[in-house]
Parts: C-alpha cells; sequence; structure tokens
C-alpha cells in the first residue's frame, strides 16, 4: 500500500474553498473562514512513530515561500484532522501534536492570501511519517528548523495540493 492523502474538502489540483481562505482579522485584504481543511491519510510504512503536516505556499512572492501551517509530534495511532483542526482555539487536534509558528508569526493554521491579480498560488500539504516519537521542538519553532528536523527523520511523505489566487 502507497502512502497518500486525500481531504473531503477538495481533490489533488482543486481551488480551495473559501473556508480555507485567510480570515479578515490578519489585515492581508482576504475575507474567508480560515479554517484548516479535513486531511486523512493511508499506507504509512511501518515503524512510522509519529507524523507532521506542513502547508507551503512555493509560489509567495518572498524569495523563501511561505509557510502556512506546521503541525509536528501526531501521535502514530491517528490518521485524519478534523475540518479546522489547525484552530489554536478550538482544541481539535489530537493529543500530543504540537503546532509551530508559521510564517505569520504564530502556531496555528493561516490561509491562504496571494496578492492580488497574482497567478494562482499552490498549497502543498504535505503529511509525514516519522522515524521518532517526537521532534525536538516547541511551539515557538521556525518553519525552516522543522523543515530541517522533518528532512532527517521521515520514513515517508505524501501530498496533496490545493490552489488559490484572487
Amino acid at each position: 500500500m502507497t502512502f497518500a492523502v486525500r481531504s473531503n474538502n477538495f481533490k489533488d489540483g482543486d481551488y480551495l474553498a473559501q473556508a480555507h481562505i485567510l480570515s479578515a482579522d490578519f489585515g492581508f485584504g482576504c475575507a474567508g473562514s480560515n479554517q484548516s481543511p479535513h486531511l486523512a491519510w493511508s499506507g504509512a510504512p511501518a515503524g512510522a512513530k509519529s507524523f507532521a503536516i506542513t502547508c507551503f505556499d512555493p509560489d509567495a512572492p518572498t524569495g523563501s515561500g511561505f509557510w502556512h501551517w506546521l503541525v509536528v509530534n501526531i501521535p502514530p495511532d491517528v490518521t485524519e484532522l478534523v475540518l479546522d483542526a489547525g484552530n489554536p482555539k478550538a482544541s481539535k487536534l489530537p493529543g500530543g501534536a504540537l503546532q509551530t509558528r508559521t510564517d505569520f508569526g504564530a502556531p496555528g493554521y493561516g490561509g491562504p492570501c496571494p496578492p492580488p491579480g497574482d497567478h494562482p498560488h499552490r498549497y502543498l500539504f504535505t503529511v509525514f511519517a516519522v522515524s521518532a516519537d517526537s521532534l525536538p521542538v516547541t511551539a515557538d519553532t521556525s518553519a525552516a528548523v522543522i523543515g530541517f528536523q522533518l528532512h532527517f527523520n521521515p520514513l515517508a511523505k505524501a501530498a496533496i495540493m490545493g490552489l488559490y489566487r484572487r
């Protein structure tokens, strides 16, 4: 069985719904509901001791992309996150899971909000099967350090891509 990720909210390559777009509260000019999408994965390799999820926009006009969501230390018996699990005020993450700092400056899901008139941006939701029980990080750990840790501890990874433009 191949390690794979899917969502009840969008198919790979689909445009993301307004529910997943950044809310007006962030001040970037978007008016979505800022809900992280449902994600489910299957076919994890034997030996996976935890999972991690990232959402990255490689098309952001920053020179280094933009990290929208990072969750690590998801227990190995968990195979999905519910809609809006990335809301730091909702307590929908499984016990032990840790959201870390995004490029918005704080932990939690921050939805897409590319510049008006720009080409469609790709939002890569990647699930990592991790060989460690937990990564040695805190909620304030940067996305670059999370990426470094995931680079050296993966057993497998699977991704699904959503699009958005305004």
